[in-house]
């Protein structure tokens, strides 16, 4: 699915009772538009969050080896990327609770405001329920931020 054709930030209406994600590998915040699109109030609905040390700090065997019969050849295998399968089991979390979300019709309108790899781990995991629902896409990591700064953000 192509989502090129969806708004920019600064054309971006925020609608009342729109849903807003924030989120990246390791934190997600469910806002919701309590204001209007010219005056923008987020509030916090929920907030997920996982913890996802770095690589090295959560694998510590080597990559194994392997060989084949027909050859002496040996061959390293790829190590792995305990951090990106984390990312990726929380993206896929985040999108189950949207499904959620949409099924139970909580919101008509969403904007995913993540980095451009979560985003495309997003767009991967999203039922066509919460697609047809996704009004913008913003390529920031804002969950560092504050609520109000997140609000600027994305009405400036």
């Amino acid at each position: 699915m192509d989502f090129s054709d969806l708004p920019a930030p600064p054309d971006m209406p925020i609608a009342h009772d729109a849903l807003v994600l924030v989120g990246d590998g390791e934190k997600a915040l469910f806002l919701r538009n309590q204001g209007t699109p010219m005056h923008v109030k987020l509030i916090v609905e929920r907030v997920f969050g996982h913890d996802n040390p770095s690589t090295h700090e959560q694998g510590t065997d080597r990559p194994g080896r392997t060989h084949s019969r027909m050859t002496v050849r040996r061959s390293a295998m790829e190590e792995t990327d305990w951090h990106q399968l984390g990312e990726e089991r929380f993206t896929s979390e985040i999108a189950a609770a949207l499904y959620r979300l949409a099924h139970a019709n909580r919101f008509s309108s969403l904007i995913v405001v993540a980095p451009p790899r979560v985003l495309g781990a997003l767009r991967k995991a999203l039922h066509a329920q919460v697609i047809a629902r996704i009004a913008a896409e913003v390529p920031k990591e804002l969950t560092s931020h504050t609520v109000g700064d997140i609000e600027r953000i994305l009405t400036d």
